[in-house]
């Protein structure tokens, strides 16, 4: 039996959700971990000096709850409840691979994790398009004004600044503006490739 866990990280709103779903679809054996399952209660986030929940910081998540989740999904994929139906394009020698995908907004900042990962993908959004599709969701709790501005995108800058500056990480950045079809069409392509070498 063999592993393959791919990160789908990045701003918020950025598609990562849609595409792990969609991927899903696609990918034998495949399973989703989301990090908006792990975060904490509204009463254990910290409120910053202007008054905004700080939900954008590792220290809004049960980062370590996280991490066990996906070892024990690694430790035992096919109990997870993972669907193991063949497709018709499934070759013999996949059988026995099980693929992770973890999607999240601060996955590549957080130490533990970080061996954990086979590919690591980085959705990216320019500040207007962001803040527009973000306008269009409602949240619990809902964003209060500024808020966007006040902390959701200068966090999202500062965690994908340390991303950047690590040298050592291997990033696929992706422009989260092209097509849905595009981006699928990219991941899924570059996961097969992954999965041909597992195979060899």
């Amino acid at each position: 039996m063999k592993v393959l866990v791919i990160g789908l990280g990045g701003v918020t709103n950025g598609g990562k959700t849609t595409l792990a779903e969609k991927l899903k679809n696609m990918l034998p054996n495949c399973d989703i971990i989301s990090q908006d399952d792990f975060f904490k209660p509204e009463s254990e986030v910290e409120t910053d000096e202007c008054g905004f929940k700080l939900y954008d910081v590792l220290d809004a998540l049960y980062m370590d709850e996280m991490v066990t989740s996906i070892q024990n999904w690694m430790k035992s994929p096919a109990s997870s409840g993972v669907v193991t139906e063949e497709s018709e394009n499934t070759c013999d020698n996949l059988k026995n691979v099980y693929i992770l995908i973890v999607e999240g907004f601060l996955l590549y900042n957080y130490e533990p994790l970080n061996e954990l990962w086979n590919r690591r993908y980085f959705l990216t959004l320019p500040y207007e398009e962001c803040k527009r599709r973000r306008s269009t969701r409602v949240y619990q709790p809902a964003d209060t004004p500024g808020y966007f501005d006040g902390h959701v995108w200068p966090m999202y800058l500062k965690y994908k600044n340390e991303l950047e500056e690590n040298a050592s990480m291997q990033v696929d950045y992706l422009d989260g503006t092209k097509s849905q079809e595009e981006l699928l069409s990219y991941v899924y392509s570059d996961i097969i490739q992954e999965l041909n070498k597992l195979r060899e």
